[in-house]
């Protein structure tokens, strides 16, 4: 009977406590394990919603940005930096070395491929190169000046032709020049034949013979230069003795102004020097003529020039007395039509 009774009372003890909520103590009795949701796609998802809201949002920072950037003042950018950067080129050794080349520079052969191929072989291909490079013959004829001269109280016409044939350092020259009025006499005639030979890159030495036709025939003895001045000026200088031992000498100075591709001014003075009066020749000691020009010549191409231009002709000293007395005038302008040509 006790038996029974203490058996009922545990029962109903073990009731109550058995309805309890033990949710806050873990510790109590530990819960089933459960599996763990599966959260990827979910994760997938959100990572994917993250991804175009951040790229939408970067785009929009940059498009911000180049909107920013156009609007930016390059005008007032600082660029002080740039003055400051060091260029400073002190330490290099710019000095370009003056003299003559070095001993060390003359030390190989001369002729280094005789070394391998021998002078024999060497010879004739050395010789084709010379040819070929600066000893190759040809010639030119240029009329510088095939002109008529307009000017107070006669009309003249004027021819000035030379041409030349040879290399680039030795050539035979042919020049001849000569005036005369239109519907009368000849009053200069003139030609030369002369021996020129380069005396440096720009300038040729030329020696020979001057042959006057009119007013009276003489010859005389030629030696001059002939080439380019600094700036391309084309200086044509001669002196001659003639027969007589009569010395005289003529400068031409000419210079190329080219306007347009085919539109070229050229100045151009001329004057004359004689160390004696020669009255046959109607010529004082000093200066006897100087003439003064301008050239406004068209290339249709460079060989057919036609050109118009003005002159202005004097007579000095002794000259000019002798023509005086003879009536005429000493000076005045000449309107100019001619042509320019070479072939």
């Amino acid at each position: 009977m006790m038996r029974a009774l203490l058996l009922a009372g545990a029962a109903l003890i073990a009731t109550p406590a058995a309805a309890q909520d033990h949710s806050g103590h873990g510790n109590d009795t530990p819960p089933q394990e459960q599996p763990e949701p599966d959260h990827s796609e979910h994760q997938d998802q959100s990572a994917e919603d993250n991804h175009q809201a951040m790229d939408h949002s970067q785009h929009e920072q940059e498009t911000d940005a180049h909107a920013d950037h156009g609007a930016m003042d390059h005008g007032a950018m600082d660029h002080s930096q740039h003055g400051q950067m060091d260029h400073d080129m002190s330490g290099l050794n710019l000095d370009i070395p003056a003299g003559p080349p070095p001993p060390e520079a003359f030390e190989g052969p001369q002729h280094a491929a005789d070394e391998i191929w021998g002078a024999q072989a060497m010879a004739p291909a050395r010789a084709y190169n010379h040819q070929s490079h600066g000893n190759a013959t040809f010639g030119v004829v240029l009329a510088e000046r095939l002109e008529a001269r307009i000017g107070e109280g006669h009309d003249e016409y004027l021819w000035d032709v030379s041409g030349w044939y040879g290399t680039a350092t030795d050539r035979v020259v042919f020049k001849s020049e000569g005036e005369g009025e239109f519907g009368g006499e000849l009053d200069d005639a003139e030609v030369q034949l002369l021996w020129a030979h380069a005396i440096g890159p720009w300038f040729d030495l030329q020696a020979g013979v001057r042959l006057d036709i009119e007013p009276d025939t003489t010859p005389y003895l030629a030696l001059g230069v002939q080439g380019l001045a600094p700036y391309m000026i084309y200086v044509d200088a001669t002196a001659f003795l003639s027969d007589d031992g009569d010395l005289t000498a003529r400068v031409e100075v000419e210079h190329d102004m080219r306007l347009t591709q085919q539109l070229v001014l050229q100045p151009r003075v001329e004057f004359e020097l004689a160390a004696q009066d020669i009255p046959e020749r109607g010529i004082g000691a000093g200066i006897p003529k100087v003439e003064l020009g301008a050239r406004l010549r068209y290339e249709f191409v460079p060989e057919f020039a036609p050109y118009i231009g003005v002159e202005y002709e004097t007579a000095t000293g002794r000259t000019a007395d002798i023509i005086r007395a003879g009536g005429d005038d000493p000076s005045g302008f000449v309107f100019l039509i001619g042509l320019r040509t070479w072939f």
